[in-house]
């Protein structure tokens, strides 16, 4: 890893599916190889009869890191499918973090429930703000989504100056890069009379993945992945999870150093999560 970057990780962990014991150790492996300074989770949950212990915090501590979580939705019995009373949330795991801070975003359901989740982390170049999120899922969700992003763009713009630190947003986003809710992100249409701009980490140094390609092409959401055949009717080999950085600043602040899949190993027919993960590393400090 390049002096002066924040490496950043994100992963939808897919909550306490079965195998979780496995599944959290094969987490655990990879991300201590990886060594990132900050892990933005989606899909926390809390273990089953431990109070106030969800699965970000069995990984910060293999980790050695500080985990922020905030919960995103909870529901009875029968409201979310088979699955029994319970909540899910969201996480960032960093070794400092001293500023938190969730908005709940648009079009929030009674077991679906969104929201965006914030952390000013210590990195190399100071105090930077770190974004989770996990917007909704359905293939037809995507007037939802384009509010959803519109939330979150607002409240990114209003921790931004022109002189402050870039900012990085991950996330299991639920769409694919050519979605006008993703080109909204990128700059490249305009919803509810507006633009923005973040960079893309996978685009700025990568091309975008084909039919037929795989992890290391980009794809997050794979067939290749055994945990995904319980909802492949969502589509599968789909590139939905993203790291984006806000605009390079002239000093180098900002720039994607590297950007690759990660969490793609296997415990014989198992992954760490349905969801690959995404890696970037980004320039914090002036070049």
């Amino acid at each position: 890893m390049t002096p002066g970057t924040l490496r950043v990780v994100t992963l939808n962990f897919w909550g306490t599916e079965a195998p979780l014991d496995r599944r959290l150790a094969l987490a655990i492996r990879q991300l201590r190889a990886l060594a990132p300074d900050v892990v933005c989770l989606q899909e926390c949950r809390p273990l089953d009869g431990v109070a106030g212990r969800t699965t970000a915090d069995v990984l910060a501590e293999a980790l050695g890191l500080e985990a922020h979580y905030a919960r995103s939705v909870q529901w009875e019995d029968g409201a979310h499918g088979k699955l029994p009373a319970g909540q899910e949330g969201l996480a960032i795991l960093a070794r400092g973090i001293r500023d938190a801070r969730s908005l709940p975003l648009p079009d929030a359901r009674p077991a679906d429930a969104r929201q965006l989740l914030s952390a000013q982390v210590d990195s190399a170049g100071g105090p930077i703000w770190v974004h989770t999120t996990h917007l909704h899922y359905r293939l037809d969700d995507g007037v939802a989504r384009e509010r959803q992003v519109l939330a979150i763009d607002d409240a990114i713009r209003a921790l931004r100056t022109d002189t402050s630190p870039p900012q990085v947003l991950c996330g299991d986003m639920n769409a694919v890069p050519d979605s006008d809710e993703m080109r909204y992100l990128r700059g490249l249409t305009t919803l509810d009379g507006r633009r923005t701009h973040f960079q893309d980490a996978w685009l700025r140094l990568h091309r975008e993945p084909e039919p037929g390609d795989g992890p290391q092409q980009g794809i997050t959401w794979s067939s290749e992945n055994e945990l995904t055949r319980p909802l492949r009717s969502l589509d599968v080999d789909r590139r939905i999870d993203y790291i984006y950085v806000t605009s390079r600043k002239k000093d180098g602040r900002g720039t994607v150093q590297a950007c690759r899949v990660v969490l793609d190993e296997r415990d014989g027919d198992i992954c760490a999560s349905d969801h690959y993960g995404l890696l970037a590393d980004v320039q914090v400090t002036p070049s």
